[in-house]
């Protein structure tokens, strides 16, 4: 019988000295579900856009192989390269890593992109920027839509898009079937503390549009590496929510960070997790 829900885990958990190969294995060892690929704006990562055709099935027949497939992607790369930019070469540098992101994700089985909402990152967000982000992210759900894979939007840690209710807004703007959202919901967390304001709440407003959740523990005003456990995350209710709401799709996201016990780290994350998604199915 097939499970309720679907786990998986960033590929940026694990060191990035593995082979495909040994990523899959050891996120199967430790119980996942899926991998998120990561397209970060190092110039390795964004070269992975450019992989040959034989490659990629390559990579497709490793999934098989190891019994375990990559799901999601998370393109971070822009960040830097931001579709809101005053530069246009970023901004047509952004263009293209998106529309390659979403060739990719077509061609290896990807089924959301995740992009984050940022309109600038490096940069003063201007009224300019907005629009130009707004103009940009409407040209991504075209390809997207054309493509067939849906693009999440990720609920940063700025004031522009830090809340599903604030990505709510670009998901109406644009008016695709294509363009869902993808919350962090670490950073929510960091955004109801700062706004005094409850989390199921932002939730509930994306209700029907919300693809997936990343689980992200964080503190008041630190966004990254802090271990489960030890952040002000409430796992339990976000879950509880996301599973009224027919969120059945999670990723654990956190750092390899030189570990000598990271598959213990996989271990404990997906342990963690899953029991809690397992509570919601009486398993």
């Amino acid at each position: 019988m097939m499970k309720a829900y679907a786990l998986g885990l960033y590929e940026k958990a694990m060191p990035s000295t593995l082979s495909w190969k040994e990523k899959l294995e050891a996120a199967k060892e430790a119980g996942y579900d899926y991998v998120e690929l990561s397209i970060d704006d190092s110039e390795e990562k964004i070269g992975r856009l450019d992989m040959p055709k034989k490659e990629r099935l390559a990579l497709v027949e490793t999934m098989y192989e190891a019994g375990i497939p990559i799901r999601t992607m998370c393109v971070s790369a822009l960040t830097r390269y931001s579709m809101g930019n005053d530069k246009p070469d970023y901004v047509e540098k952004g263009m293209e890593i998106l529309e390659k992101s979403i060739r990719f994700a077509d061609d290896i089985g990807v089924r959301v992109v995740m992009i984050p909402g940022y309109d600038v990152y490096y940069e003063p967000s201007t009224l300019e920027t907005k629009r130009r982000y707004l103009e940009n992210l409407k040209k991504g759900a075209g390809m997207a839509e054309k493509a067939g894979v849906i693009l999440g939007l990720e609920t940063m840690e700025n004031e522009f898009m830090n809340t599903v209710e604030k990505a709510m807004k670009y998901v109406t703007l644009c008016g695709s079937n294509y363009l869902k959202i993808y919350p962090d919901l670490g950073n929510m967390t960091n955004a109801a503390v700062q706004y005094q304001t409850d989390v199921l709440e932002d939730m509930e407003l994306g209700r029907g549009n919300i693809t997936s959740l990343h689980l992200k523990e964080t503190l008041p005003g630190r966004y990254r590496e802090v271990p489960y456990g030890t952040g002000h995350v409430d796992f339990a209710a976000a879950i509880e929510k996301a599973w009224d709401m027919g969120i059945r799709r999670y990723v654990t996201e956190f750092w390899y960070k030189g570990s000598e016990n990271w598959k213990e780290d996989l271990q404990f994350a997906h342990d963690m997790m899953a029991g809690l998604l397992d509570a919601q199915t009486g398993a």
